[in-house]
């Protein structure tokens, strides 16, 4: 993390940009409502706004660092080479963010430096909530007969029925990627598992900060999650409390 070079940390900037968007986000998606815009307009409405921002915030604040986002694809070629991309989700859940009263949507930002992350937030804007890597989310105590796992709202992936049934899990369903991820840091879940494929500005900073306070995360055969790989496609994410890692892996491969 830096903390000399710039007069915001990368946690700092990071937490900053997830919460600015947010609000961008939520001051937009009312009006649109009002309005009678149609679901497709307001999810335009929403990425373009949210991408306009952290893109410019990016450029001042982190003129030398690439980035890696959802509605740029890979159009800053720089990042093959560089040690410090960004890896972005303007608006992750843009399904849920479109429909009126839910907050099950988030905005992502997460830098990572050659081989490791070096700062994340993930911010949950409808619930005026964040969750960065600095200071980190405490690893909360839960008690429960059956763990708890969380899967998308319109289909249970194939490595999640064999954890329900290895571990004889409650199932809980949410919309994105990062409200799934963050309701397992919050204790609301302790299972988030996914093998329909995801790309990169999905689960980078819903797993940086998630590894940051305590947590497993990895790929479906345990094998750790490398990010700013040049095919910005990833198969597959496990992100589940630590003393569920082995029953969950030994659930999925026998």
């Amino acid at each position: 993390m830096m903390t000399t070079m710039f007069e915001e940390t990368d946690a700092e900037l990071a937490s900053r940009l997830a919460v600015q968007t947010g609000r961008i986000l939520m001051e937009i998606r009312e009006p649109l409502f009002a309005s009678g815009a149609s679901q497709w307009d307001v999810k335009d409405a929403g990425d373009a706004a949210a991408q306009e921002f952290l893109a410019r915030e990016l450029h001042t604040h982190r003129p030398d660092d690439a980035v890696l986002s959802e509605e740029e694809g890979q159009t800053d070629t720089r990042r093959f080479d560089a040690d410090r991309v960004w890896i972005i989700d303007p608006l992750d859940g843009t399904r849920e963010f479109s429909e009126p009263g839910r907050t099950d949507w988030a905005v992502h930002v997460a830098l990572w430096e050659g081989d490791h992350f070096g700062a994340a937030a993930v911010s949950l804007p409808a619930v005026d909530a964040v969750f960065s890597t600095d200071p980190a989310p405490p690893l909360p105590t839960v008690d429960r007969e059956h763990p708890r796992l969380i899967t998308s709202r319109n289909r249970a992936p194939y490595s999640a029925v064999l954890v329900a049934e290895g571990l004889g899990c409650d199932a809980v369903r949410l919309g994105s990627a990062g409200a799934k991820a963050m309701a397992v840091v919050v204790g609301q879940a302790d299972i988030y598992v996914h093998d329909g494929g995801m790309f990169q500005w999905d689960s980078a900073a819903p797993s940086a900060v998630a590894m940051a306070a305590g947590f497993h995360a990895s790929r479906l055969d345990g094998s750790p999650l490398i990010y700013n790989e040049r095919d910005p496609w990833l198969p597959d994410f496990i992100l589940c409390r630590p003393e569920l890692a082995d029953d969950v892996l030994r659930s999925i491969w026998g």
